[in-house]
């Protein structure tokens, strides 16, 4: 299974390089501290998720349900 959190990490830590920010910046930008954009890049496994979404909003994405397997559906009819 793939680690989410450093899927995120990896994906935040690229975004943040390729709008040449230092994460000083990326804090300010999203309104943020410091300490929780290191917390997120690090892949902190219990982060806020409006945080998270605040980070995520300057690069046009969000957080959201993501289907990881179908056979782990629960159906209404059952």
């Amino acid at each position: 299974m793939v680690n989410e959190s450093n899927t995120l990490s990896r994906f935040i830590k690229e975004k943040r390089k390729q709008a040449r920010l230092t994460q000083p910046e990326l804090a300010t930008k999203a309104g943020v501290g410091l300490r929780f954009v290191r917390d997120l890049e690090q892949g902190k496994i219990t982060l806020k998720m409006d945080k998270v979404n605040q980070v995520l909003k300057l690069f046009g994405h969000e957080l959201g349900p993501v289907l990881l397997d179908r056979n782990l559906l629960i159906h209404e009819e059952s």
